[in-house]
């Protein structure tokens, strides 16, 4: 992989040892509840009411996730010219704290939230700090940390929730800047990533399963074209059919000895 200009692709297995919970277990298979679709969002204001409940309890310990080893490693290896950057999955943003460079956010970020009504960005913090002021009942309940930010907390605590409204129009369509299920990447987004994709002279998917699309489907044409895909991840990937070298190895462990190996004399 020295020799060569490797891009890498990175799921929620990176991040569990920063503290974040992924969605899957080792064959591929989701964790709990399904998770709210877009369409239910974008219709129903007691979804909206139900997601904002939960996420308030869960922003605090996304907020004060820190990079581990495996995001510092990849960081190290574009700066030493190895890798020739990172598309992810995430949207912790642990990846630009590491310092890694044009990072590539397939599924957007939880640090900015989006008005659907006027479409401006608002940062999380902002949106976090009003629904505290608005939902003082909540503070205090302790609730089971979920993927993304998700809680899972009782339904009873969601009836007089007040949700946030746009600090720029009123609005209160307000919704993460992320992906949701059943809605599509950005098709900049994609474009970039498939970019990325095309220049680079092999693929490394570090921590992910590969069951959304718009991950495999870039493993699909990094095959298409010839190039070596690689995988360091615990389980089952819906590439591995595709995986000309898969690793079932602890990425926060063995990226950091990789990228020893490689920039050691």
């Amino acid at each position: 992989m020295g020799e060569r200009s490797f891009v890498v692709l990175t799921g929620a297995g990176i991040s569990t040892s920063s503290g974040i919970p992924d969605y899957r277990d080792s064959d591929g298979v989701r964790r709990g509840r399904q998770p709210m679709m877009f369409q239910e969002f974008l219709n129903a204001p007691e979804a909206r009411r139900r997601y904002w409940a939960r996420a308030m309890l869960g922003w605090p310990r996304v907020r004060a996730a820190s990079p581990n080893a495996a995001h510092y490693a990849l960081a190290t290896l574009q700066q030493h010219g190895l890798i020739s950057g990172v598309i992810t999955q995430n949207v912790d943003t642990l990846h630009d704290q590491a310092g890694s460079q044009d990072v590539v956010e397939l599924h957007g970020s939880l640090h900015w939230v989006l008005c659907l009504d006027c479409r401006k960005r608002t940062e999380r913090d902002v949106i976090q700090q009003r629904l505290l002021d608005q939902n003082p009942y909540l503070a205090g309940v302790d609730a089971v940390q979920a993927p993304d930010g998700d809680t899972l907390l009782d339904e009873a605590f969601e009836a007089r929730f007040q949700v946030p409204h746009c600090p720029h129009c009123g609005g209160e369509r307000m919704k993460p800047d992320v992906v949701f299920f059943g809605e599509n990447v950005a098709a900049p987004t994609a474009a970039r990533a498939m970019e990325k994709v095309e220049e680079a002279d092999g693929l490394l998917v570090v921590g992910s399963s590969l069951m959304a699309f718009s991950a495999f489907r870039l493993c699909r044409a990094m095959a298409d074209q010839g190039k070596p895909l690689v995988a360091i991840n615990l389980g089952k990937t819906r590439a591995d059919d595709l995986l000309d070298l898969k690793i079932g190895a602890s990425c926060e462990v063995l990226l950091p000895q990789l990228t020893q190996r490689l920039i050691t004399p």
